[in-house]
């Protein structure tokens, strides 16, 4: 969870506002499906509200689905993921529902996370280039899906933070936020991950070598070959969706 700092809490509806973080997390993918949050102690420290308000946000999120509470010693919170037919289905229906703000997405992403990486070339300090790397490894390292989305989407959101541009770190997350349901609908293989960490390990290089061109061509080549694989989606679900009117 330290991928993405929590702030702490200071209004009379602090539940809402810790529920709100945290379906920013779920929905970054930073925890996922399966993946247990925090404990309630722990939450309520890095929130600095008490365990009563923490109680308040997890049962707001069970109502919405996004969590469920196992009791033992083995329980917890959980996120929980789509693991049924009706459950994908659910998710391209969405897809289809919001394609257009989904396209809007990957037109504004070209322009800015080739943009982040160039910065983080030139500005990042170790600190950055360490935490960009160190996601590298931990996606090349993934055996599991989820654990694959995880560790790509810190990636991407560390060389937003590397920029030490504070909107485009913002813009970089905002971007993930909608994308995250179509890449996770994107068919997974061993030959998409190879290439992926592939294109990730010559955005860590150029980041690393200080070489803001190639970091920047490395980022726009890596952003094209998804955008290209999530439009071809679009556009079969929008050709399915019409063969059925």
């Amino acid at each position: 969870m330290t991928r993405f700092p929590f702030r702490p809490i200071v209004s009379p509806r602090a539940h809402e506002e810790v529920a709100e973080q945290l379906r920013r997390q779920i929905g970054l993918r930073l925890v996922g499906p399966g993946g247990a949050l925090p404990a309630e102690r722990d939450l309520a420290r890095l929130f600095g509200v008490g365990r009563a308000t923490v109680q308040r946000a997890i049962r707001l999120l069970e109502a919405e689905g996004l969590v469920e509470r196992r009791r033992g010693r083995l329980g917890g919170t959980f996120v929980v993921g789509v693991v049924d037919e009706n459950g994908a289905g659910r998710l391209l229906g969405s897809l289809r529902r919001t394609g257009p703000e989904i396209e809007e997405a990957l037109t504004f992403r070209l322009a800015v996370e080739p943009a982040a990486a160039a910065l983080a070339a030139l500005a990042a300090p170790d600190a950055d280039r360490a935490a960009i790397a160190a996601e590298y490894e931990a996606t090349a390292a993934a055996s599991a899906d989820a654990e694959f989305m995880e560790h790509d989407t810190a990636f991407h959101l560390a060389v937003g933070r590397a920029s030490g541009n504070r909107f485009l770190a913002e813009s970089v997350e905002r971007v993930r936020l909608v994308l995250n349901d179509a890449l996770e609908a994107l068919p997974d293989s061993p030959a998409w991950h190879a290439w992926s960490n592939e294109e990730h390990g010559r955005i860590r290089d150029a980041i690393a070598a200080r070489d803001a061109e190639r970091a920047r061509d490395a980022m726009a080549a890596h952003v094209l070959h998804a955008d290209d694989a999530i439009r071809t989606l679009l556009a079969s679900l929008a050709l399915d969706r019409s063969r059925h009117r």
